[in-house]
């Protein structure tokens, strides 16, 4: 009935489990599809990479679909598996001989040994509404709208180790917002964590990203999209917002009822909360984008996880196709109050803790609609910020600017803005470039010293090589200088942006109107009449339909 990774796991007791150690890797079940060699080629290789014992890789017999009935799930899945986990060990039970109604093997559990289930690409995603396994006694409890049974198929595995529970409705989880929770609720949870995606290689990235990011540590910026559909969710996005500036990361906040515009300043996004699209867009869907390592991201969406096999479906597949290391999503309707909160996602992440106890701390029900999309075992504070600085020069040339504005913002919050200005000028003067220089510009800006920040915007002269992806950088530079009268230098900017391929024909119209207006501004007639050629010279806008 099985294919077991390694047949030998079978004649293993509970104690020669446990013999390699107590740590959490030690205690990782990875669970496969037998009838998907890739499935089981992803979890061999993420038991090796986090020195995983091989016999704690599980594979079973599952269907391809994503979307599976109830019947398929107990049958093919739910039972093999607890049957087996009871069998090794994992899960302390008493078997006996009587099914519940759904036809589920009836067992005393007492707790378990388990530090995550790790799911991998191949096993099914999302369980279908069955009604007639609605439960009516439940019904009347739960209320109309949570009064169906679909869910994710991982969110049901979470609760291996309760026999007989209903799955009408929802079941609370004990880690919710919870420091401290005792044995005894946390004998009756099952951490789960997938790793999974469009391609094979998007899920295997989901390991090495994460794995790179615990070398690095987390280097970037964040981004926050508020406004939208609820108040509560904007609550939580504004808790993020403000966690994200006490770390000391840069970064910027759209707050209008749009997602972020594909010309907004988008680099490094290594910390992303936002809502509320059908569909992946903005800059995430600018050729070429992609997350850096150990990025986080989340969009907040009914329907964000309803597939994992497109890169264009919905917001959770479409985001690990672009390299993001960590995600949550929902397969279902959820409602807003039963999904991941960001806001307590990002606390628990930020005090050291692993994405899946994170990801568990952040979710309020079980037995219901929500997924985390990653590895369980990732750590993205692994790495401080201290350390960083002192390996400042083993780090990529494009990210160390991140490291130093990070250290720049934290002094600002201590109030030392001379420390953090002198940090930022000298570091502009060693690696002049776009993030230094408009760190040291806005930091000038703010204190009033003008003619510091157009010096350091000054900096970025024809010895800066700007690439494609710098457009909205380079964008910021030409403006602020143009906003504090510094025209010409200004216009030397727009000259050679104009030149680069903005994100989409409409921001290039929108470049050229601008910079032809500070050259009238600046009474440069060359310039202006050379900009307005190119406004013309642009085939006309599209008619909306």
């Amino acid at each position: 009935m099985f294919r077991w990774i390694v047949a030998a796991a079978l004649s293993f007791g509970a104690l020669q489990l446990f013999a390699a150690g107590d740590d959490l890797a030690s205690r990782v079940i990875v669970l496969a599809n037998s009838r998907e060699p890739e499935s089981v080629k992803l979890a061999e290789f993420y038991a090796q990479k986090r020195a995983i014992p091989p016999i704690n890789i599980i594979a079973l017999p599952l269907s391809a679909e994503e979307t599976i009935t109830w019947r398929e799930f107990i049958d093919q899945l739910y039972r093999p598996l607890q049957k087996e986990l009871v069998h090794r060990g994992w899960i302390d039970g008493t078997v006996s001989t009587l099914n519940d109604r759904l036809g589920r093997q009836r067992y005393t559990i007492s707790g378990h040994h388990i530090s995550y289930l790790v799911t991998c690409r191949g096993v099914p995603l999302r369980i279908a509404n069955d009604p007639s396994l609605l439960d009516e006694d439940t019904g009347r409890k739960v209320g109309r709208l949570l009064y169906k049974d679909e869910a994710a198929v991982d969110s049901e595995l979470s609760l291996l180790a309760q026999s007989g529970y209903e799955i009408t409705g929802t079941v609370p989880n004990p880690f919710f917002g919870q420091e401290i929770v005792s044995a005894l609720d946390a004998g009756t949870v099952i951490k789960v964590s997938r790793l999974d995606g469009p391609t094979f290689e998007s899920a295997h990235n989901l390991v090495t990203s994460a794995l790179e990011a615990e070398r690095s540590g987390l280097i970037g910026r964040g981004y926050v999209d508020l406004a939208g559909p609820h108040p509560d969710g904007d609550r939580w996005l504004q808790d993020s917002m403000q966690e994200i500036e006490a770390l000391g990361f840069d970064g910027d906040v759209e707050r209008t009822t749009a997602t972020f515009n594909p010309a907004a300043r988008f680099d490094a996004p290594v910390l992303y909360f936002g809502w509320y699209a059908n569909e992946l867009n903005g800059p995430f869907a600018l050729p070429g984008f992609k997350f850096p390592p150990g990025a986080i991201a989340i969009h907040i969406h009914s329907y964000s996880a309803r597939t994992l096999h497109s890169d264009k479906i919905g917001w959770s597949g479409p985001l690990v196709a672009r390299g993001v290391t960590a995600t949550v999503g929902n397969v279902f309707e959820p409602y807003l109050q039963l999904t991941h909160r960001p806001d307590l996602l990002l606390q628990a992440l930020s005090q050291g803790k692993t994405f899946g106890d994170a990801a568990y701390y952040a979710l309020p029900v079980l037995s219901w609609e929500s997924i985390a999309i990653g590895d369980p075992l990732y750590r993205p504070f692994k790495v401080s910020l201290e350390q960083q600085e002192r390996h400042l020069a083993q780090l990529p040339a494009d990210l160390a600017p991140y490291v130093l504005t990070r250290e720049a913002n934290l002094m600002l919050l201590q109030g030392k803005r001379g420390d953090a200005w002198t940090l930022l000028r000298t570091a502009l003067k060693k690696r002049p470039g776009l993030v230094l220089a408009l760190g040291c510009a806005k930091l000038a800006f703010s204190v009033k010293a003008l003619p510091e920040g157009i010096d350091a915007l000054k900096a970025i002269d024809d010895a800066v090589e700007f690439q494609p992806e710098d457009w909205p950088l380079v964008l910021q530079v030409a403006s602020l200088l143009a906003a504090h009268d510094a025209r010409p230098a200004a216009l030397k900017v727009y000259t050679r942006l104009v030149k680069m391929k903005a994100p989409t024909a409409n921001d290039q119209r929108a470049l050229l109107i601008e910079a032809k207006g500070v050259a009238d501004a600046a009474k440069d007639q060359v310039l202006s009449d050379e900009f307005a050629r190119q406004f013309n010279a642009l085939p006309p806008p599209l008619m909306a339909r």
